[in-house]
């Protein structure tokens, strides 16, 4: 039995924001289809909205024929409300 994985996903992927993103975000795409992108940024992630915004800075940091999904997470509190959770479920 012979199992190939052409493209895998990255479960757990920490892009940060700024020059560290710039600089991740492409390898990571190289090498991973999808990944699940961990929220804990300073300020971390912690609405959809955010979610949203961060989302598009990884798109821009990728290079233009990448086909690479950002999976995007929020960073929960006790302060995350059930229709913020809801919202981003979306």
């Amino acid at each position: 039995m012979e199992l190939s994985l052409t493209q895998p996903d990255d479960w757990h992927l920490h892009l940060r924001d700024g020059d560290l993103l710039e600089a991740v975000a492409p390898l990571s795409a190289r090498h991973f289809g999808r990944a699940v992108v961990m929220p804990n940024l300073r300020p971390p992630i912690i609405t959809t909205a955010a979610a949203i915004a961060y989302r598009e800075s990884i798109m821009k940091a990728l290079p233009e024929d990448s086909n690479f999904t950002p999976l995007m997470t929020l960073y929960l509190t006790d302060r995350t409300s059930p229709d913020e959770i809801k919202l981003a479920s979306k």
